[in-house]
């Protein structure tokens, strides 16, 4: 191994290039191979193809085309054979152009300075910035610079900073239901005194509908009032389809509604368990709402409402009377 024909192969040689220009690096390993066993001055450099294969990892094919290139870039030449092998001569005079890493070092900073531009390209588009910007809100406010302010405030109310205030009651929105201009009115006004409370019959005999309120919303609203006035709660979504199906039979929800609140006073009269309570989905799936129930009065006769619970009386004694 000769230290002068492996340096001179490694950095000094000239770059062998292919058809389109571009560095032949499989050319520029198999002549390493051959400075490693060349003498001092280049010559006597007789790897076997077996050896290169072993030393470089490309196949023989790769190697013989990889010889026949530099022999073709006049890098080495031929000068015999040894036990049937090609000896080779390392063309050791030619020398590799200064300008080679003067062209590596400006490609580097050149990449170095792309690098930079593309980074300080992307945060700018992160910032946006404006010479002056101009507030037109429910204020007089111009903003002409980010050092000055200059605006006429002529309300008497804490100041806000115009981009902060939110938007009134009254000011619509998109993308939201809006209620009707009578609706914001009532809203506003006290109600009248004879209209002060509704009585609870009037809440379960005529359900609140809006007056904007699409079909399926009424349906909500009408199904909502029921299941508030049914006593048991049990499988919510089995009952709102039940429900739904009694309206399509012809069933008006006012009536649904009304027969749930009388058949709820009717089992509260009788003090009647809710595991003994059918389902919503039961009730209205079997038509009870059409069910006869007796009347208050016969509840009455029938001793349902006797019962009083005990309370603790003022006088003593009445207690063990009771006993």
């Amino acid at each position: 191994m000769s230290t002068e024909a492996m340096n001179w192969a490694m950095d000094d040689a000239p770059m062998p290039r292919t058809e389109k220009g571009k560095p032949d690096t499989t050319a520029r390993h198999v002549l390493q191979v051959l400075g490693e066993h060349a003498r001092p001055d280049g010559t006597n450099a007789h790897p076997s193809i077996l050896r290169m294969q072993y030393r470089t990892g490309y196949d023989r094919t790769t190697v013989q085309r990889a010889l026949r290139r530099l022999e073709k870039a006049a890098l080495i030449r031929r000068d015999g054979s040894v036990d049937g092998r090609t000896r080779w001569q390392l063309a050791m005079e030619l020398i590799r152009p200064k300008t080679d890493w003067s062209d590596l070092e400006r490609e580097e900073d050149d990449f170095r300075a792309a690098a930079t531009a593309r980074k300080r390209r992307s945060r700018s588009k992160g910032v946006t910035h404006a010479e002056s910007v101009t507030v037109t809100d429910s204020k007089d406010v111009t903003v002409t610079d980010a050092e000055s302010v200059t605006g006429d405030v002529t309300d008497s109310t804490p100041s806000r900073h115009a981009l902060k205030v939110r938007p009134s009651r009254t000011q619509r929105r998109p993308n939201h239901q809006q209620p009707s201009d009578n609706q914001l009115h009532k809203d506003s006004c006290e109600p009248p005194a004879h209209e002060s409370e509704p009585s609870a019959s009037a809440l379960f005999d005529s359900p609140a509908s809006g007056a904007d309120a699409t079909d399926g919303q009424q349906e909500d609203i009408d199904f909502a009032a029921f299941y508030a006035i049914y006593p048991r709660k049990v499988a919510k979504g089995n009952a709102r389809k039940a429900f739904a199906a009694a309206v399509k039979r012809g069933v008006k929800p006012a009536a649904l509604i009304a027969a749930a609140q009388a058949h709820r006073d009717h089992w509260a009269r009788c003090r009647t368990e809710t595991r003994f309570i059918p389902h919503p989905t039961s009730w209205l799936n079997a038509e009870r709402y059409d069910d006869e129930l007796p009347s208050a009065a016969a509840d009455q006769q029938s001793g349902a409402t006797g019962y009083q619970p005990w309370r603790n009386p003022e006088d003593q004694s009445a207690y063990y009377e009771e006993l």
